[in-house]
């Protein structure tokens, strides 16, 4: 189709409707799978456990990096069994740090966040002063009112930073 000009590049072009696909409806097994995950117990042990992992590989990390003085008359053998002993150690106890912080935090996350039938960052603020509090808490009232306020803090700088309620 030409313009009245005659020129067919300056035709008017017709706009292309968008395609309307039909609406899908959740499976019977998608509907479960979403209502399994919505459960509180669910989701605290399934963060308790991805949080035990991150602090395992963390813990082998951070105890590869820490090497206290050995003494000289070591042969090279009992160093690396050493060394391999001091991972192990700094790795069971990342672990189970990381495990009892995903496990409390996504607990407490989610009971306030199904309390208060809204997803926003008072429900961070909250979780991240239970799970703070919690933790420290061996220290004395003092230590859990600064793990409190200190990991709500730490939470919240988290949440804006990957930015999810955006």
């Amino acid at each position: 189709m030409a313009s009245p000009d005659g020129n067919p590049e300056s035709a008017p072009k017709l706009e292309e409707k968008p395609k309307i696909e039909p609406l899908r409806l959740p499976s019977v097994e998608e509907i479960r799978g979403q209502d399994m995950w919505n459960n509180c117990a669910v989701r605290s042990v399934v963060s308790g456990i991805l949080g035990g992992g991150l602090g395992l590989f963390m813990g082998l990390f951070i105890g590869s990096l820490d090497n206290p003085e050995m003494p000289e008359e070591m042969t090279s053998r009992q160093r690396f069994m050493y060394t391999a002993k001091q991972m192990g150690r700094r790795s069971v106890s990342s672990a189970k740090t990381f495990a009892v912080m995903g496990l409390i935090f996504s607990a407490a996350e989610c009971v306030v966040e199904k309390a208060r039938a809204k997803h926003d960052t008072t429900n961070t603020v909250v979780a991240g002063c239970a799970t703070g509090g919690a933790i420290s808490a061996r220290g004395g009232p003092k230590a859990a009112c600064a793990g409190c306020a200190g990991f709500a803090v730490f939470s919240v700088l988290i949440e804006k930073f990957f930015d999810l309620h955006e």
